[in-house]
């Protein structure tokens, strides 16, 4: 593409991800803008807590407008407060309630930075949206003016697994800078570009809620004490709320005794937590499970040989798919609802859903 000809707009946090991606377009000779994005933020935090919104302190956009304007580039605020606590703080908060566990990464990347951010990214004249995330667009050299999307060069920074819900036609129009880097790459080229945020801690947790997340729900749901029992129906202990736990949890649920315990099943009909001293207890193991709200970046044929990730960090699997259904050719230890079940063609993201109910 003509470089100067085509504006870009690019997603900034402040972090380095998104500003060393900043830094290689604005090197490369295009014609740059950035966005800093203002999500919701719990009221009840301080603003000078270590627990306010990670994505969009005060601090986040102050990095990101020193880097901008280092770079030699507008940036320009947006506020997505309200569109970002109805579609992802309170999916997150319903989901958790009827017993799901959510990934509201995924949700945030569908409604708010690949729809709404690109809509003001066309409104500010932007021909492309550019992010940090590590993932890799080439073009299909059997189809004209389409595109293939396939994991990040670095393993352990690979977020392809957040992406799933593009839209083939999306793709046209997203660039994904640090697709063929590492992460220590990146680090030596912040350097190289004297950004100063090259040494600033990454954080992995939930943006808008503190480092432990059941304070989060404990403060927003309405949560109910109930037995803990074990795999023979015996009563030994007391749960806090269903909400507050998930299949293969180990650490908090506060049991005395032999242990440690393991939950295995979360019964919210009779509000019965069931754990176990097994960690690979037969009971969490399963190898079929069903998928709703599905995205496809080909065309899916009526059954489908594949690899799948039943959740971002673990590894992919063999599976067969078969219009919603998923055999894996392995049971699979904890496969929670509510979380994403991404497929894959070898390195190339080919789909994905949200788990709906294990057979």
């Amino acid at each position: 593409m003509k470089k100067l000809k085509n504006k870009i707009c690019i997603a900034m946090s402040g972090g380095i991800d998104s500003s060393v991606a900043a830094a290689i377009l604005k090197n490369q000779g295009y014609n740059c803008i950035g966005i800093f994005m203002k999500f919701w933020s719990d009221p009840s935090i301080e603003i000078d807590n270590d627990n306010a919104n990670k994505c969009c302190s005060i601090e986040s956009f102050q990095s990101a407008r020193r880097i901008a304007h280092k770079l030699g580039f507008p940036i320009y605020t947006v506020n997505f407060k309200k569109p970002f606590k109805k579609q992802v703080v309170d999916d997150f908060l319903y989901q958790y309630k009827i017993g799901r566990t959510p990934n509201p990464c995924v949700t945030c990347n569908k409604f708010i930075k690949f729809d709404l951010l690109w809509k003001k990214a066309k409104m500010l004249n932007c021909n492309f949206l550019a992010t940090g995330h590590y993932v890799i667009k080439t073009a299909d050299t059997n189809q004209n003016s389409k595109f293939k999307l396939f994991q990040g060069k670095d393993k352990n920074k690979d977020q392809s697994y957040f992406l799933y819900n593009l839209k083939p036609h999306q793709l046209k129009n997203l660039l994904f800078p640090l697709g063929n880097y590492t992460k220590p790459q990146v680090r030596e080229m912040a350097k190289k570009f004297n950004i100063p945020e090259s040494n600033r801690p990454e954080s992995q947790e939930i943006c808008f809620t503190p480092k432990n997340h059941n304070e989060f729900l404990k403060r927003y749901l309405k949560l109910k004490s109930g037995p803990i029992t074990n795999t023979g129906g015996k009563i030994i202990g007391r749960h806090e709320g269903l909400p507050l736990y998930t299949l293969g949890q180990r650490k908090g649920i506060k049991i005395g005794g032999p242990g440690p315990f393991y939950v295995v099943k979360i019964d919210y009909q009779k509000n019965t937590l069931i754990v176990s001293n097994k960690k690979n207890d037969p009971l969490l193991y399963s190898k079929q499970f069903t998928i709703k709200k599905t995205n496809w970046l080909i065309d899916k044929k009526d059954e489908l040989i594949c690899q799948v990730k039943i959740r971002y960090q673990s590894p992919s699997v063999k599976c067969k798919v078969k219009n919603n259904s998923v055999t894996l050719f392995q049971p699979q230890r904890a496969i929670v609802p509510g979380q994403s079940a991404v497929f894959y063609n070898q390195k190339q993201i080919i789909g994905g859903g949200i788990i709906d109910r294990i057979k």
